[in-house]
């Protein structure tokens, strides 16, 4: 199955779980979560991050660790936008080898069943193995595509074999690239030049513990009903879950698949996401542009966010960092010291 080789037998990178595209801001990354492809194996990027420096609402210049500032380095890593701009991010970063990545297009037409039988494989794979999915609406009679990236933790041939064929299995294959290769070269796509998007597309975003059947039939219903031009699910699970649920402010530790949809009309994208609402645990809020004040009930759990708000009331009572799912300072404070 490997039709390909570029690597150095034996070599050692430093490397960080890191989104799936080299152009990922670092302060969006690593102050919301960071879902990347080593997310199964090695977590999401902020369990990864020991320090920051940052300005806060006052205009001073602090740092935040487990030593110092326990409770602001709490907050910021999930909710970080909302208490200061970090300006030093400190990592530790994990030892990794060449690992093997895949990417391949498989027939969809059935897509209630292709998102079971995906989820099935995820969840029933080594946590060596993280995946993403893209699938495409049906186009002009032909049959929907699934696009699907893997990576896995390993530089051992068989290792990968083992890990990629259930998934190669799924359903009939059009096209396959795996190859063993540096993580780095993975992340070599970041855009050259000035940064040219347009638009504001509308997205929405969904924590999910299991793709069950009647999930996999509402989301096949949303991907042909034209709302959404872009769908995707990101592989969770394993060493996310391993952190407890209280040791950061990211709210969806238990998920084992964070789902997002994008399309054209706001309105539309979001009557049709909010119809599939209670399959939801939870969700992340940098792919979801949906920010009336409940979803932050869905971002995160109760206990989290009330002690994000009363953080928020010490660390920026007058809200001045208030965009991009803002929580609100609580008016009263309830007992945590600084």
């Amino acid at each position: 199955m490997l039709d390909g080789r570029r690597f150095h037998p034996g070599s050692l990178w430093l490397a960080l779980s890191s989104g799936d595209n080299g152009g990922v801001g670092v302060g969006g990354l690593a102050t919301s979560g960071g879902i990347g492809l080593f997310a199964r194996a090695h977590g999401l990027t902020i369990d990864h991050l020991r320090a920051v420096e940052m300005v806060l609402a006052d205009g001073s210049v602090v740092r935040a660790s487990e030593q110092e500032n326990q409770d602001l380095f709490w907050a910021v890593r999930g909710a970080g936008a909302n208490f200061g701009i970090v300006t030093s991010f400190e990592f530790q970063a994990d030892e990794i080898g060449n690992v093997g990545w895949a990417q391949l297009i498989l027939d969809a037409s059935d897509i209630a069943g292709f998102l079971q039988k995906w989820g099935a494989v995820l969840e029933n794979s080594p946590r060596d193995l993280t995946s993403f999915l893209i699938l495409n609406p049906p186009h002009q009679g032909q049959p929907a595509l699934a696009h699907v990236m893997a990576l896995v933790n390993s530089d051992d041939p068989k290792t990968i074999r083992d890990c990629l064929q259930p998934m190669a299995e799924i359903a009939p294959m059009y096209r396959q690239q795996v190859e063993l290769t540096p993580y780095a070269s993975i992340l070599a796509n970041a855009q050259v030049g000035d940064h040219n998007g347009q638009g504001e597309p509308a997205s929405r975003s969904g924590s999910l513990e299991h793709i069950t059947p009647e999930f996999a039939v509402a989301a096949a219903r949303l991907i042909q009903s034209g709302v959404t031009y872009f769908f995707q699910i990101r592989s969770m699970g394993g060493a996310v879950s391993d952190v407890p649920v209280d040791a950061t402010a990211f709210g969806s530790r238990s998920a084992n698949f964070e789902v997002t949809a994008a399309g054209t009309s706001r309105e539309r994208l979001n009557d049709a996401w909010d119809s599939m609402h209670h399959y939801f645990s939870g969700l992340y809020f940098i792919f979801d542009t949906d920010q009336q004040p409940e979803r932050l009930k869905d971002a995160f759990p109760p206990n989290t966010l009330e002690r994000l708000r009363e953080l928020k009331s010490r660390y920026d009572p007058e809200n001045v960092f208030r965009d991009n799912f803002n929580i609100a300072p609580q008016l009263e404070k309830k007992g945590f010291s600084k």
